[in-house]
């Protein structure tokens, strides 16, 4: 028997010689033939090979086609990278990988080094070649990252996700990934390394918790064998082409054979040389939850334009001193968080003008209703709650807002009472269960934030509390809740949301000691007027919809972009049309202007033309 140690460096050729010749002590081919690809291998009968070949195109994270034969031909070579004929290498598909396994009507009734006494029934056949991750693991190295899996010298993990394939007839499964520890610090440097490998998987699709894609015990894979972490390591996972297997018996075929997990079939094809990048298409990778632990993927030219939005909304028309309460890609964060929520649920209102019915200002509603509209046209639940004084008000905006092409249809409006010490829970989960939240993130645009004694106050340090119902409860139980984030809107430090930053607060803003919001966000996006914060949020949403990086993150590599949609996502973006016909709206109901309490086209004291309408159209 051959021993593994100089396997990684070892031709292709060579090891196929020795693995025909049944010759290895190995379990795994991972680190074997380093730089040169490896396949996963299914075989078929031709009455299947076209809607398979479809299914792979539909998903070709997991299942990226290398090469499909003919039937009945186990010769493959076309995956040889020589050009002079007399040192091609004919693939034998029957002999060269490690093991094989055989399925029968979908179960599996065995394992076998070879398929010969199969040649009879492969005369039908047709064998698919399936790009593997271990075709980048040198790559990875190359990088300074390491293998853990070729460190503990056993195979690398695999798991069977909660994640749908996109079917295509009779093959339809979930997809599998698999999972390598990688240290914190070399996160972006993994993905970097693996997202030109587009014929291995590419990218990671998912960084975190693995809960998140319904695995619920790293120790017990469903294939290969568990790889521990070190401390410091992140889960990080890669489309499968296991995937294939599953889909194979979930096709129930009467006879079909796969590599045993592992045990790739390994090309003479180099891997690609990675190429010089545009900003388009180098990956940047974020934290946006630490409970559970959730990271997300974006190129840089989409982080670089929501950096310049964040920018564009930060200015200080009132000159409060709000450059002091800024915190750096908060809305690039929010947004990659709000991407990935299914339910969002929104708030608004601050009651400023007590002295007038209705007391609520301009300020909010729009912003409001603009992150609403594009999270309409993301396909995402979207509710929002509000004070059970202003529900008439409220409903009356929305419909207008639908009559006037904003939205798209009504918004649910809820509103919140406290009843008992579990109010928040009830309204935020199903019967109260922190396992089944309704809803995966909250914002919070320009609403009355509680301060530390309780009150709430308004920017002449008025105590407005007996007009606000306590929404700010929502926030701190979604603190409790895994899995559910919060984003806060301001523009003053008194907003739902800023205690975030309420020593700037106190420190920088006129009444800040007093007005400070003492309720926190996961993340607080700061604006010169809170209306800009919520149009930025909508044009950042956007920009992430079409970045195919963070797309094919959001899909798990499975499925097809959604590129109809860009037309429905981008009517669905603030115009400087739409926010006139809504602030003429607003003030129709007697819904004024914060500063001045004018019914004229302003919003916190400044005009609408000439100032809102330039932002707008520079965020745009």
């Amino acid at each position: 028997m051959i021993l593994t140690g100089g396997l990684k460096s070892l031709l292709p050729h060579v090891l196929r010689r020795i693995i025909r010749c049944n010759r290895l002590s190995i379990s795994n081919t991972s680190g074997m033939a380093e730089g040169y690809k490896q396949a996963n291998v299914v075989i078929l009968h031709e009455s299947l090979a076209d809607d398979f070949e479809k299914f792979c195109h539909a998903n070709n994270g997991p299942l990226p086609l290398l090469y499909r034969s003919k039937p009945g031909d186990w010769k493959c070579r076309t995956l040889s990278s020589d050009s002079d004929s007399a040192v091609i290498t004919s693939y034998f598909t029957r002999t060269d990988c490690l093991q094989y396994k055989i399925y029968e009507h979908g179960a599996s009734t065995g394992s076998l080094k070879s398929l010969k006494e199969y040649s009879e029934q492969l005369k039908d056949m047709v064998t698919f070649y399936l790009g593997c991750s271990f075709s980048f693991e040198k790559a990875v190295q190359n990088a300074g990252i390491p293998i853990r899996n070729v460190e503990q010298k056993c195979n690398v993990s695999m798991y069977k996700t909660a994640v749908p394939c996109y079917s295509i007839s009779t093959f339809r499964c979930n997809l599998v990934v698999t999972m390598r520890p990688i240290p914190e610090s070399k996160l972006e440097a993994a993905v970097l390394a693996t997202s030109e490998s587009k014929e291995a998987h590419g990218a990671p699709i998912h960084v975190g918790d693995p809960g998140l894609l319904g695995i619920q015990d790293l120790s017990k894979p469903d294939y290969g064998d568990p790889v521990h972490l070190h401390p410091g390591d992140i889960p990080v996972f890669w489309a499968c082409g296991v995937t294939g297997v599953e889909a194979v018996i979930n096709c129930r075929a009467p006879l079909a054979f796969t590599h045993s997990p592992g045990c790739m079939f390994i090309t003479d094809l180099k891997n690609d040389n990675v190429t010089v990048r545009s900003s388009r298409e180098v990956p940047q990778v974020h934290c946006i939850s630490q409970d559970p632990l959730h990271y997300s993927i974006v190129s840089a030219e989409a982080a670089q334009k929501i950096k310049t939005l964040e920018t564009l909304i930060g200015i200080d028309p009132g000159d409060r001193g709000i450059i002091h309460l800024h915190r750096q890609d908060e809305l690039l964060k929010a947004c990659l968080s709000i991407s990935h929520a299914r339910s969002v649920l929104i708030t608004t209102g601050f009651p400023t003008h007590f002295a007038y019915e209705p007391p609520e200002e301009n300020d909010g509603p729009p912003g409001a209703l603009a992150i609403a509209a594009i999270l309409q046209a993301l396909e995402k639940e979207v509710a929002i709650v509000t004070d059970q004084r202003a529900m008439n008000l409220n409903k009356k905006i929305i419909e207008e807002a639908v009559q006037l092409g904003i939205l798209k249809r009504p918004v649910p409006l809820l509103s919140y009472q406290r009843e008992s010490a579990d109010s928040a829970l009830m309204f935020l989960c199903e019967n109260g269960n922190p396992g089944r939240p309704r809803f995966d993130h909250l914002i919070a645009i320009e609403r009355a934030g509680m301060a530390a004694d309780g009150n709430y106050y308004n920017a002449r340090k008025v105590n407005i509390k007996h007009l606000v119902d306590p929404i700010d409860e929502l926030f701190l139980a979604a603190q409790t809740i895994p899995g559910v984030t919060t984003t806060g809107v301001g523009d003053g430090g008194n907003e739902l949301g800023m205690g975030k930053v309420k020593d700037a607060v106190k420190k920088h803003i006129k009444d800040g000691d007093v007005i400070a919001c003492d309720v926190e966000a996961d993340f607080t996006i700061v604006a010169g007027v809170s209306n800009w914060g919520g149009y930025a949020i909508a044009c950042a949403l956007y920009i992430l919809s079409t970045c195919e990086i963070h797309d094919r993150y959001l899909r798990k590599a499975v499925g097809f972009p959604p590129l109809a949609k860009k037309v429905i996502w981008l009517s669905a973006l603030p115009s400087v049309t739409k926010e006139e016909k809504l602030l003429k709206t607003l003030a129709q109901h007697g819904v004024r202007s914060g500063k001045t309490a004018s019914l004229e086209m302003e919003v916190d004291g400044l005009p609408f033309y000439n100032t809102h309408s330039l932002v707008i159209e520079k965020l745009l």
